[in-house]
């Protein structure tokens, strides 16, 4: 379809004020004053950050075991904080379940490979991840240890892209109900 001419104003068209109340630059400062409040450091990485869930998990993986070890970018206690929202590309005929963020803490886990004084969490600020009912969920030092304990191998849930069903069976799902917000996703990753 094409018009001849361009449409002229819109006579009676509403008009109105838009208003932010929330961003996601102040979802991030808002999680950096409470962590200082409780005596971490807060290292905002930004709010728009994107890329392929585990590939950006794998960088951040190595931020955190860069600042555990050697204090660089920043020392301990401390948080990396982070927003956006990445994305997944399903492979397989078969994908399983899960969304953006628990494939991202999924391959952050098997980046970390356990290490000791790490802990994070991801979640979608509507409280959903993907289609699931969870907003997302948390990744402790042992949850590699605690999945193969329970006979989960956590590279073929990644791969399978089934991270939903690799920390429901741990019981570590992130579960907020809707939010009716969207400030996008948010990630915390603590370094003791």
């Amino acid at each position: 379809a094409r018009l001849n001419q361009p449409a002229g104003p819109m006579e009676n068209a509403a008009t109105g004020e838009v208003w932010l109340i929330a961003t996601p630059a102040m979802a991030l400062a808002a999680a950096g004053l409470a962590a200082r409040q409780h005596g971490f450091t807060p290292l905002i990485l930004g709010d728009a950050i994107e890329g392929e869930s585990r590939e950006v998990a794998v960088v951040m993986a190595g931020m955190a075991k860069s600042a555990k070890q050697y204090g660089h970018p920043i020392s301990g206690p401390a948080v990396l904080l982070s927003g956006g929202e990445t994305t997944v590309t399903v492979n397989n005929t078969q994908p399983g379940k899960g969304g953006r963020n628990t494939e991202f803490l999924l391959s952050l886990a098997c980046a970390l490979q356990g290490e000791h004084g790490i802990w994070a969490m991801a979640g979608d600020s509507d409280g959903i991840d993907g289609t699931e009912d969870a907003a997302g969920a948390i990744v402790f030092p042992d949850t590699l240890a605690r999945g193969k304990l329970s006979g989960l191998n956590a590279v073929q849930y990644l791969d399978g892209h089934d991270s939903y069903c690799y920390f429901h069976a741990r019981n570590d799902m992130l579960i907020t109900g809707p939010t009716l917000t969207n400030v996008n996703d948010s990630r915390a990753i603590l370094i003791a």
